[in-house]
């Protein structure tokens, strides 16, 4: 990938997710854990429409066909969905926009940049039966549920 995802400047992860390369004690692609980092936060907020702008942000940066880009794609397609669930109440839409979400996420690592990518597929598998499984559901970073802080809000701020 091109340089302008790397950053030494984002911190290193708790265990070894997919993305962490021990050896260089750096991510492979800096700017896609640092969005996720935000995107998840402000997700488990329930700020849908912030944390899908940084998952888009990011998803820009790869080219089609590659595993960062399709993940980057369907978290944007995870927070969309629950957007309309919640803000919406449009369970047509959040149903549609859950299935493209899984179609990106098949094949992306269970623990990819911190996310338990296994667990968003599972509950979104859920939703397309029950949508009220959402309700209270977090994404777990890093074996945690994360909540956004104002540093959230801020780099989510910064992207429009």
């Amino acid at each position: 990938m091109d340089e302008h995802t790397r950053d030494p400047t984002v911190k290193p992860p708790d265990g070894n997710p997919t993305g962490w390369d021990p050896d260089q004690a750096r991510w492979e692609h800096a700017t896609l854990r640092r969005a996720t980092d935000h995107g998840v936060r402000l997700y488990n907020s329930g700020e849908f429409h912030e944390s899908h702008d940084c998952f888009e942000d990011e998803w820009y940066n790869y080219g089609s066909g590659t595993t960062e880009s399709a993940y980057a794609h369907g978290m944007v397609q995870v927070a969309a969905g629950a957007y309309k669930h919640f803000d919406f109440e449009n369970d047509d839409g959040m149903r549609s926009l859950f299935r493209t979400a899984l179609q990106y996420l098949q094949g992306v690592p269970r623990d990819y940049y911190g996310v338990d990518v296994l667990g968003v597929r599972t509950t979104l598998t859920n939703a397309l039966n029950d949508p009220t499984v959402l309700h209270g559901w977090q994404i777990t970073l890093d074996g945690k549920r994360p909540e956004a802080r104002d540093v959230d809000f801020e780099y989510a701020e910064r992207l429009e």
